[in-house]
């Protein structure tokens, strides 16, 4: 499936910057994320590229975030107000209203650095439409370690990646984990194609990861390890490490959709990358005392005895069992009993 119009690069900044209305459209989803808000917005203003629009999507917020959006006079600025319907819906809304060819996904929570947009337009300008996105890496806040080292341990590394049947099914899925909301760039035309992100049942989780496989596994993307966003996990309930049993990611609930999205040739691949991950699910789920249902999620993906074994496959074994949830209390009582305590 290709999405994309044919751009010629030189185009991306002698026809789209000057003679369209502009050429990044900026859509942040906002609820209840007040606080934040001006940090984000202050991080587009800063923005050493300013040929862009943002389109703030307050979905439902009760905290008053919707007028600290509306006290910003800026004229490239947009707001509009739904119902709480989840991150997914509120991007896709921001979507449908974009006008740019191409689209960037901010969280009113977290920053860019000043040269995210240009450093990513310029990735476009020497690639065409060779490319359908661009994802840069990222420091964890408040700590602000860099996200680098991280993915170059998993085999990432700067450049353009196209995924094929012979590619290890761990580099794959580390691909699609690089791939967030706010880190990436993308053809506004390629991300419509591909249905947008996933917001049905008000889902919270894994939205996005729904469509960054189908892109993956259909376009060229461009991998940029140098740190232009700031990513504050002390500021969002929704990314960081939940301390319970999370949801189970929509891709996972129901694969069809990105199956039928997948390339003939691209299936094994699939097939394997989505046995990864529901592998790592169950044994979240295991862990946090729910064998059976991580017992059911790894039956459905275990199609194949696959030799070597698949990351997350052994472990998701005894995750399954009786054994699994003892093992995870039995952990949580020792992390517990390592935390230091008040003075009484």
């Amino acid at each position: 499936m290709r999405g994309a119009t044919s751009v010629h690069p030189e185009l991306v900044w002698k026809d789209f910057v000057g003679r369209r209305d502009m050429t990044v459209s900026v859509i942040i989803p906002l609820f209840n994320k007040a606080p934040y808000l001006a940090r984000a917005l202050n991080s587009i203003w800063a923005q050493d590229f300013d040929d862009f629009e943002v389109i703030v999507v307050d979905d439902g917020s009760s905290d008053g975030g919707l007028s600290v959006a509306r006290s910003h006079k800026d004229k490239r600025l947009r707001v509009i107000s739904q119902a709480n319907a989840g991150p997914g819906a509120a991007r896709n809304r921001g979507l449908a209203k974009a006008r740019a060819p191409f689209v960037a996904f901010l969280d009113a929570d977290d920053e860019w650095k000043p040269n995210f947009l240009s450093a990513g337009m310029r990735h476009f300008a020497k690639a065409g439409s060779e490319i359908a996105s661009v994802t840069a890496g990222y420091l964890e806040m408040p700590a602000g370690a860099s996200s680098e080292v991280l993915w170059r341990s998993r085999g990432l590394s700067f450049g353009p990646v196209r995924l094929n049947p012979n590619t290890d099914p761990s580099f794959a899925i580390s691909i699609v984990a690089f791939m967030t909301p706010c880190t990436t760039i993308a053809r506004t035309d390629v991300i419509r194609a591909f249905g947008g992100f996933y917001d049905r049942n008000g889902c919270r989780y894994g939205e996005d990861a729904h469509l960054w496989f189908k892109l993956a596994l259909n376009e060229q993307v461009m991998v940029d390890l140098e740190p232009r966003v700031c990513i504050h996990r002390e500021a969002s309930s929704l990314s960081s490490n939940l301390p319970a049993v999370r949801p189970v990611e929509p891709f996972l609930e129901d694969p069809s959709e990105i199956e039928d999205s997948c390339p003939t040739s691209l299936r094994p691949l699939l097939e394997q990358m989505l046995a990864i991950r529901a592998f790592k699910t169950a044994c979240v789920v295991g862990y946090w005392g729910d064998w059976r249902k991580a017992a059911a999620l790894r039956r459905r993906f275990a199609r194949h005895s696959w030799r070597p074994m698949l990351p997350y496959q052994f472990a998701s074994m005894v995750c399954s069992t009786p054994i699994g949830p003892a093992l995870g209390a039995a952990w949580r009582l020792l992390q517990d009993g390592r935390q230091p305590r008040a003075p009484a």
